[in-house]
């Protein structure tokens, strides 16, 4: 148990890190006085540099040692926190961000590995990843409350203090109690991969955020768009010709590996593009204050708690495939039922649809969490584990930048917040055929799965 609570307290500062400040970034935008678009990079910056550098956090766990790195992205993110916390000026607090999102590029692959390295046994393994993300449920529902509750009294700076304390912890238990990992020093980390994914995530976020501001047909918005395809090609192609690759050819054409990432991508899309538009929403519209708006978005997120656990006893008995189905239609049905709603809705009847979205989600995690980390054998934990975070962040920072895009460019607060819901809705609809073709549907190690050798030898 000691192992677990260490890895999970790190994993909890990372979401906690996520969902607090969606609260906070409208009262840190008028203290610092940063514009709809300042305030789309206070929150996307932190999570454009964890989706960009996951996969060189899982590179670097698997060549170094995954407790090692786990540790170091620990420091970094609890003395980057501070800083932010300090921050005299929006330039200086979204650079702090960009350092602790690296800082959690690094924290997020060793989780996972770590987890897969202390609890070898599938049935332990499943109850293990079931309290990781309870875990990632915990701050996601502690998240938008204690951030209100933090900015309405001592104010929004304790958003970023609070992570301190954490990670003080977090590094002394894992140091105590987490047994050193192997090390894999003939790994390459395939630098021109990492870069190609670097500038995929930054062009196409970048894209994203100056949408709103330019507006979707600005040369500057396609091209970056277009840059960030080449990126992702680019990326495609080195890892064809490369003698090391970041990722093996053979696990990057497994269906089941590619597909359940591509989940990953689609809930994380519709769930944190809710949160954050509904948070403006709340605020700019309705006027609710920044507690007040925590607790209105309560229902969303306390679900994912109790739905984390419910899915991690349920999967050693129905296998992943249904979980993730389920989750991703009452996902569907719940965004759905807020477009469906009208423009300016009361907020009781978003209580039922945020509920169902914060359930379906958190419920579809822990399955597609199995399933990537079974596809792959363990010397490449690491790597799978950041290729499954990397889509989900790009998930979260697609969807936190093309909501704020479509506040600004609709012709009210509640049209694009209909729209958002909408497309989140779409998104989650897409996830549910996605996993009925690529998650295995019952217990057991996934379908495809590369041997050690096979992984190593193309």
């Amino acid at each position: 148990m000691a192992p677990l609570l260490a890895v999970c307290a790190g994993y909890f500062m990372v979401i906690l890190d996520v969902t607090i400040i969606n609260v906070a970034v409208p009262v840190v935008g008028r203290e610092l006085a940063a514009s709809l678009t300042g305030i789309q990079w206070i929150t996307d910056g932190y999570t454009l540099v964890l989706a960009g550098f996951l996969m060189t956090g899982g590179a670097l766990g698997d060549r170094l040692g995954n407790r090692r790195v786990f540790c170091s992205g620990v420091v970094v993110f609890t003395l980057s926190s501070a800083a932010c916390a300090l921050a005299p000026s929006a330039v200086f607090l979204v650079v702090a961000r960009l350092v602790e999102g690296l800082g959690a590029a690094l924290i997020v692959p060793g989780s996972l590995a770590l987890l897969q390295e202390s609890y070898p046994e599938r049935s332990a393994r499943s109850r293990a990843f079931g309290l990781w993300g309870a875990m990632a449920g915990v701050a996601a529902s502690a998240g938008p409350l204690l951030g209100g509750l933090l900015v309405s009294t001592v104010g929004w700076r304790w958003v970023f203090l609070i992570n301190v304390p954490v990670g003080v912890a977090c590094l002394l238990l894992t140091t105590r109690y987490v047994a050193p990992s192997p090390r894999h020093a003939d790994r390459a980390l395939d630098r021109p991969a990492q870069c190609a994914v670097v500038a995929a995530v930054t062009l196409q976020t970048a894209a994203l955020n100056e949408a709103g501001r330019r507006g979707w047909s600005d040369p500057a918005v396609l091209g970056g768009l277009g840059l960030a395809a080449l990126a992702v090609v680019a990326f495609l192609v080195r890892e064809r010709l490369a003698r090391s690759p970041a990722l093996p050819l053979r696990l990057l054409r497994s269906r089941t590996l590619g597909g359940a990432a591509l989940v990953g991508l689609l809930f994380n899309f519709g769930f944190y593009g809710m949160v954050f538009t509904a948070s403006l929403d709340f605020q700019h519209q309705r006027g609710f204050s920044a507690l007040r708006t925590g607790l209105a978005l309560f229902p969303a997120v306390a679900m994912t708690m109790f739905a984390s656990v419910l899915s991690g006893r349920l999967a050693r008995r129905t296998g992943d495939r249904p979980l993730v189905i389920s989750g991703m239609l009452l996902g569907a049905l719940g965004l759905g039922g807020w477009a469906a709603a009208g423009t300016d809705p009361a907020y009781p009847l978003l209580v039922a649809p945020m509920m169902a979205a914060g359930f379906g989600t958190s419920f579809a995690l822990t399955g597609s969490t199995a399933t990537v980390m079974g596809a792959v054998p363990p010397a490449y934990a690491g790597r799978a584990s950041a290729l499954f975070n990397t889509t989900r962040q790009i998930g979260s920072a697609t969807g936190v930048a093309l909501g704020g895009s479509l506040l600004a460019t609709s012709s009210g607060y509640g049209a694009g917040v209909r729209t958002s819901m909408a497309v989140g809705a779409l998104a989650y609809l897409t996830a549910a055929a996605l996993a009925w073709l690529c998650v295995p549907p019952g217990p057991g190690r996934g379908r495809g799965v590369p041997s050690a050798d096979d992984a190593d030898h193309r």
